[in-house]
């Protein structure tokens, strides 16, 4: 198995997605341990974007707990229905958020997240977890970038 991942640093935000996908899976499709895949989808996805935070929180009893990650310290716990990834575990659905302090019970872990999205990982149709990235930059998340992280999740 390789463990590069190699991108163009001059391309659409969408081929850089495009070209990802397929190393992400080859990187984590021999992998039986979720903890040891999900933090390299976070390393790669760190990397490739440069998010200001990128991790997932799994579902332990009835919270969201922090998980492998990727940017500075973290909310360690998050309640179900909390905030933006609270949110996305209790609906079920991708949420991206182009200001954060627009989003009523945003939980601001970090002062400087200015914009958010939120995908929510299935397992046997049940939820196990969420993806959260969060950008300095307002605005800094769309339709792009769900649709392939989407893509991304299905993977694991």
């Amino acid at each position: 198995m390789s463990t590069l991942i190699s991108y163009p640093e001059k391309v659409s935000k969408e081929e850089k997605y495009k070209i990802l996908l397929p190393q992400i899976g080859s990187l984590i499709e021999h992998e039986k341990d979720l903890i040891a895949n999900l933090a390299n989808i976070c390393a790669v996805l760190k990397s490739a974007f440069d998010f200001f935070w990128v991790g997932f929180y799994l579902v332990k009893e009835n919270e969201l707990v922090l998980g492998p990650f990727q940017g500075p310290v973290a909310c360690t716990r998050i309640a179900y229905g909390r905030g933006v990834c609270g949110t996305c575990w209790r609906e079920g659905r991708t949420l991206v958020v182009p200001d954060v302090d627009q989003f009523p019970g945003h939980i601001a872990c970090s002062s400087e997240s200015r914009s958010e999205i939120v995908i929510p990982v299935y397992k046997d149709n049940k939820i196990i977890g969420v993806l959260d990235i969060d950008s300095e930059f307002l605005n800094a998340f769309d339709d792009i970038d769900a649709k392939y992280l989407e893509k991304m999740i299905r993977l694991i």
